[in-house]
């Protein structure tokens, strides 16, 4: 939040594989009506004319000179140095494209370039569930206080960023928090994408309700189907997103073991929470059973939804009690429960990408001097 009133300008841009949505940031808000132009992601020379386009359209509405350009870019690519592999949405770009130096000798300025599960946790941890959970603890008058933050995207992929103590971890190869790429827990020689994501929620209606992939609609559609809301297979649907949910909190489980933090969930697919999330805190809280038949806790802190009004109320007010200080006659505050949450984004996914591409700049720009 430090950034609320920074007065620099930030030119920004969300890449996708059919269009490139340009903007600009300033005091953690956007200040100019989006700038929307085909990506043309086969064609290298007509993609970067492109991009060169939308920013310079951006530099004349903001009538200013920008402090810095700053944007999600698909993976997997050389961060750090702006330098773009190959691509899936954007075939043009293959063997390697050097789009962030490009980008600084055309417009003689920094740019930085991040994934944009990367930027969406940034974005959630500085202005969204982060602050907005830390802040549900301090009027309840609760001490505790969380910085290491998940941020998942579910869409046409299973995207992540990891933010430990302010800190984006990018990783030494920029492949930090890859999540979608964790062992999938129903169908073991697969990855988890191919459940968490668009595609595979439609390969499982499409298995359970008899029915051809080219027939079956949007994963709004069968939400709205499986909560009763529209006409369809709604046992096929709800299996759909209880598969998906399993194999999501499988991967979020091991991700937050590691972390041991809160994670908040944006993303198309996001909306239709209270189909999945449920289904997520079960998996994340289920029993291992050891050799020799004993139970144990699938994680060492226990997950609470906090969509769920029941346990963000308990998740917020915890389980203080006091105890005895040894060899003295005081006592001092204890909370035992040790506790994780995942949520549902309250700002939006495309404010949050905006958000963590403005600060990001901002404090590389900090760092530099």
């Amino acid at each position: 939040m430090k950034y609320l009133d920074d007065k620099r300008i930030v030119m920004t841009l969300d890449a996708g594989g059919t269009n490139f949505v340009f903007s600009a940031f300033r005091g953690n808000n956007d200040i100019i009506e989006h700038i929307v132009l085909p990506s043309n992601g086969h064609n290298l020379e007509k993609c970067l004319t492109t991009i060169v386009e939308g920013f310079s359209l951006v530099k004349n509405k903001i009538g200013t000179q920008p402090s810095a350009i700053s944007f999600a870019f698909p993976g997997p690519a050389d961060y750090p140095r702006g330098i773009i592999k190959q691509l899936n949405n954007l075939p043009a770009f293959t063997g390697g494209v050097a789009l962030g130096p490009m980008l600084e000798e055309k417009f003689n300025l920094p740019v930085y370039i991040n994934n944009d599960g990367n930027l969406y946790a940034y974005g959630e941890a500085i202005a969204g569930f982060l602050p907005y959970i830390n802040n549900l603890l301090e009027k309840a008058g609760n001490t505790k206080r969380y910085k290491n933050l998940v941020g998942l995207t579910l869409g046409t992929g299973f995207g992540a960023g990891i933010i430990s103590d302010g800190r984006l971890i990018i990783g030494d190869n920029s492949c930090a928090a890859e999540v979608g790429v964790i062992r999938n827990r129903i169908h073991s020689e697969m990855n988890a994408e191919e459940s968490v994501s668009i595609r595979g929620i439609q390969r499982i209606y499409s298995e359970n309700a008899n029915i051809i992939i080219e027939d079956v609609p949007s994963p709004k559609e069968i939400y709205e189907i499986g909560m009763g809301k529209l006409a369809g297979n709604r046992a096929a649907a709800i299996e759909a997103f209880k598969q998906m949910a399993i194999v999501l909190g499988d991967a979020l489980a091991n991700v937050l073991t590691l972390i041991d933090g809160l994670a908040v969930i944006g993303g198309g697919i996001s909306g239709a929470y209270p189909l999945f999330l449920p289904e997520v805190i079960k998996e994340m809280n289920r029993e291992f059973t050891l050799f020799k038949g004993k139970k144990q806790a699938r994680m060492q802190v226990k997950t609470f939804n906090l969509e769920d009004e029941n346990e963000i109320e308990q998740f917020i007010k915890g389980d203080m009690e006091e105890i005895q200080i040894p060899g003295t006659n005081k006592k001092t505050t204890y909370d035992p429960l040790s506790r994780v949450g995942v949520g549902i984004s309250k700002i939006g996914t495309a404010k949050a990408v905006g958000i963590g591409a403005y600060a990001f700049a901002l404090h590389e720009l900090d760092q530099r001097k």
